[in-house]
């Protein structure tokens, strides 16, 4: 991955570490997005995709609760990786994925319990963060 100064001062990009194994067991191994997230705690692709899961079956409130839990792992990773609260977390870096989706998650699900800046405060994260993550998620 090549990296470029940033002649704006802003951050740099926050690329988060790959975790190849959960990767495999979702995909080589078709485990469960619930067993791999046993596994993997911090991952936050699985609590995305359980938080997806459960919003579009209506259980609103479950999707809300997995959302939290990966985007608050998600943010400890984040932290660990060098970011300071805000900058860019490019969506086109396959591990920042999962964050980012549980961000959309987490604002999707408050909308419907009516949360509303909640909602507001987590759609613009997402945009701050990524716009191309942004209009991929914003449905």
């Amino acid at each position: 991955m090549t990296t470029h100064k940033n002649l704006l001062g802003g951050p740099e990009p926050t690329y988060l570490p790959e975790n190849e194994e959960a990767w495999r067991l979702l995909g080589e191994e078709s485990q469960p997005p619930v067993e791999v997230a046993a596994k993997h705690p911090t991952f936050s692709l699985a609590w995305a995709m359980l938080a997806e899961d459960a919003f579009e079956a209506g259980r609103v409130v479950e999707s809300y609760a997995y959302a939290r839990t990966g985007y608050h792992r998600g943010l400890d990773a984040l932290r660990r990786a060098g970011w300071k609260g805000h900058g860019p977390v490019p969506w086109d870096h396959r591990a920042n994925r999962g964050f980012l989706r549980c961000l959309a998650a987490l604002a999707r699900a408050a909308g419907e319990i009516n949360e509303k800046d909640e909602t507001e405060r987590c759609w613009q994260f997402l945009k701050d963060s990524s716009a191309e993550a942004y209009d991929e998620l914003k449905r």
